[in-house]
């Protein structure tokens, strides 16, 4: 089973904006991009999505001869090296903590302080590192020699006043403020987890040589928010685990909740074949792990330096796989070894957190709401634990579950007015008002308890218009917002653009009756209406383009131009596939027919290159009435983009707005735009702002105003037009009784002549 553990998980490389997804081989992660050296790298992925593992196959590279360009490969778990009573040197984390030299090392220390960029630094688990303060400057005098806490030491190498030049990586949550603490990020990888196919090998290796293999597989799958979970490596191991405990006791039925999977897990772990007293010291045992648990959370830890407080509790802990041991480095030979322990896996540390706050006396139900996540936009989670809330929601109505009954001595009265409150927080929460995470968190919570009442309750107050937009979608968020819309009334329109919800998340969403219209990615909802066409499922195909709405679009990549060609290609395509389906002749993409708007925004670096391919399809948008290339970076598309523009005026008849401000567009350009303009015949916005037109490109305009009978505003400021070229702007616009405004300030027309060429027609605007 260990063997699963090495299967390859997708990597994304993705900017900060979330911009641009790539898929990442491990060999690429050190590549030098754009000719910039890669310095400092930040893996991302929620616990257990294998960052530790990515960052230990990493190291097995290394040793196997890979990343050539590092003499030395360092790698820390930063939980283990995080606690605040102890102290290190540089040299006493590299050559005492991660690995010891027979003999050599000062040597061995100097020539890695002479040599930085040979040397990589892999700090996995920065989320312990820090709580809600930040980094420490580092003080000591000499950093490399002087003693000084692990947050002291990591801020030297990243202010680069230690080892300046070597390469750091650190592994972290997604919601981890990592960038506050690390000034200039060269690369982030994200870890997205498997997919849909990757879950069914992992479970088929894990059950691989059973007898009821395939049945695993197959009961999992019918459990879908089980299967959903299992994109996480470390659920899916979970899962199966508890799969295995079923079948192998004959049962059929799977854990229905996270809770009852994690329930049944500890059960299965501590109950089997106990007498009575050691049931009651297991509770009690339990009782103390879970306090542990939850006090270590709130100062954002997993591990603590001193053993438990008890040998009973520490046995148990060991016994029982919930803490595992470690030695802490010796600063000297004659110095005893210390030990420290760990929480085996972060989830197991939320359930007992949760299981903490579910038995503790002290913990009155009243104050329970504050343990809660999703109180409102502003407030911050309570505690580090973010599972912690689903899991107290669902153990909250298990009090009467024999499993969770024997886990647990205390009084059910107790934790059935622990259950009252919460269902009387939930009823007085304004659930149209939270921001989206919140509500994704309210709505795990709910499903966890099974409870049809906060279920119809939570589906009743939702507002009609759900937007994830730059929101990470999971495949357990898509499932519980997918359940709790099911059981709705009402009709929605869902925005889940720049969500990262996969093509299954998607197709189940937009499948839903009640969701009239969605937003999301081009590139997700073309892959999902190719694969619609492959299986002949016409009439989701149909439903689901009625349902797409584009309208507005800003292209700002390279990927959006492309992502938009392959949608008009789509439209080809799918006249073909409907007519089949329903004898229609002909059969438009609605979201391509109704597009209004549409924004360009790729700056100077692409902005020609993407325009000229834009404007290839731009004739596939017949409603299109605005068209804006007035982008803060500046698109550029000059002359060439100008001259390819207006050879397709003829085609945009319902344009109404057309935005060329600061595109460095010049006389000729201008000679191309006004030859063509007349044949827009809706057109009654066009701003020429900032660009490079003189009195020549002003004349070639003021010949063809007249033409334009539908334009009302011209706007030529801030260009280089003189005096010759206002007054024929303003020659013509006696002509032109239909337009309103003309804007002409420029530098370089005489105040003088501006403000007399005013008083002839009060139409210009200085």
């Amino acid at each position: 089973k260990n063997s699963v553990k090495a299967l390859e998980k997708e990597l994304v490389t993705c900017s900060l904006q979330g911009k641009e997804n790539a898929a990442l081989k491990r060999s690429q992660i050190f590549q030098i991009s754009g000719g910039k050296e890669t310095k400092v790298i930040v893996v991302l992925g929620k616990a257990g999505m294998g960052k530790s593992i990515l960052a230990q196959k990493i190291c097995q590279d290394w040793s196997n001869g890979e990343f050539s360009q590092f003499e030395f490969v360092f790698w820390f778990d930063c939980k283990q090296i995080s606690l605040p009573e102890k102290q290190y040197s540089l040299k006493d984390l590299l050559l005492e903590f991660f690995v010891k030299p027979q003999k050599g090392s000062k040597e061995i220390f100097e020539y890695i302080l002479q040599n930085p960029a040979k040397v990589l630094l892999i700090f996995d688990g920065f989320e312990g590192l820090h709580d809600h303060e930040n980094l420490p400057r580092c003080s000591a005098r000499q950093p490399e020699k002087d003693l000084c806490s692990i947050k002291e030491l990591l801020s030297g190498l990243i202010q680069k006043k230690i080892l300046n030049g070597c390469t750091l990586l650190l592994t972290a949550r997604p919601k981890d403020k990592v960038y506050q603490y690390v000034s200039k990020v060269d690369k982030t990888i994200e870890i997205v987890g498997f997919s849909p196919q990757q879950r069914e090998l992992y479970i088929t290796k894990y059950f691989e040589g059973l007898s009821y293999c395939d049945n695993a597989l197959k009961l999992i799958k019918e459990c879908e928010y089980l299967f959903s979970h299992c994109y996480n490596p470390i659920m899916c191991r979970f899962v199966c685990f508890v799969c295995e405990t079923v079948l192998e006791m004959g049962d059929k039925n799977l854990p229905s909740t996270l809770t009852t999977v994690f329930l049944k897990l500890v059960q299965q772990k501590i109950t089997p074949m106990q007498t009575d007293v050691a049931a009651m010291q297991n509770q009690e045992n339990l009782a103390t792990l879970a306090r542990i648990a939850w006090y270590l959370g709130e100062k954002h830890q997993s591990a603590m330096k001193s053993y438990l407080p008890s040998k009973e509790v520490k046995e148990f802990a060991l016994k029982y796989g919930f803490f595992l041991p470690f030695a802490f480095p010796r600063h000297s030979d004659s110095e005893e070894e210390e030990f420290g322990s760990t929480f085996s896996d972060f989830v197991i540390q939320n359930f007992l957190g949760a299981l903490h706050l579910m038995l503790a006396e002290e913990i009155k139900d009243k104050s329970l709401t504050k343990y809660l996540s999703f109180p409102s936009k502003k407030k911050k989670p309570y505690n580090w634990l973010d599972l912690v809330p689903r899991f107290l929601a669902g153990l909250l109505f298990l009090q009467d579950d024999p499993y969770f009954c024997s886990l647990s001595n205390k009084d059910v009265k107790q934790s059935t007015k622990k259950q009252k409150t919460l269902l009387k927080y939930i009823r007085k929460l304004q659930i149209n008002e939270l921001c989206p995470e919140r509500l994704l968190e309210l709505l795990h919570c709910i499903y966890e308890t099974q409870s049809i009442y906060l279920l119809q309750h939570v589906a009743l107050r939702l507002k009609p218009d759900l937007s994830f937009l730059d929101v990470v979608l999971t495949p357990p968020d898509v499932h519980v917002l997918h359940s709790i819309l099911k059981t709705s009334r009402k009709e929605f329109s869902l925005d889940l653009r720049n969500s990262s919800i996969d093509m299954q998340g998607l197709k189940d969403l937009v499948g839903l009756k009640n969701v009239a219209s969605f937003r999301a990615s081009l590139s997700n909802t073309v892959r999902l209406w190719k694969s619609l066409e492959q299986t002949k499922d016409y009439e989701l195909l149909r439903a689901s383009t009625e349902k797409f709405v584009l309208d507005p679009f800003k292209a700002k990549t390279m990927k959006d131009v492309s992502d938009l060609s392959d949608l008009v290609e789509m439209q080809e395509k799918m006249i073909n596939c409907v007519q089949d389906a329903s004898g229609c002749s002909s059969y438009e993409i609605p979201a391509i027919k109704n597009l209004r708007k549409l924004e360009f925004a790729l700056g100077p670096a692409c902005g020609l290159q993407g325009f000229l391919k834009l404007v290839e399809i731009l004739a596939a948008f017949p409603s299109l009435q605005h068209l804006d290339l007035d982008a803060l970076s500046e698109n550029g598309i000059g002359d060439e983009g100008a001259k390819s523009l207006s050879e397709v005026f003829p085609t945009l008849t319902s344009l109404e707005t057309l935005n060329l401000s600061q595109n460095k567009i010049t006389d000729v350009g201008a000679e191309k735009l006004a030859t063509a303009l007349p044949s827009l015949s809706s057109l009654k916005t066009l701003s020429l702002y900032n660009n490079s037109i003189c009195d020549f490109g002003a004349e070639n305009l003021a010949k063809v105003l007249p033409a334009m009978a539908s334009l009302r505003v011209l706007d030529v400021q801030y260009n280089k037009i003189t005096g010759v070229g206002a007054q024929q702007l303003t020659d013509s616009l006696r002509k032109c009784p239909h337009i309103k405004n003309l804007v002409m300030w420029n530098p370089t027309i005489p105040y003088g002549v501006l403000e007399h060429l005013q008083q002839l027609d009060s139409r210009i605007s200085v």
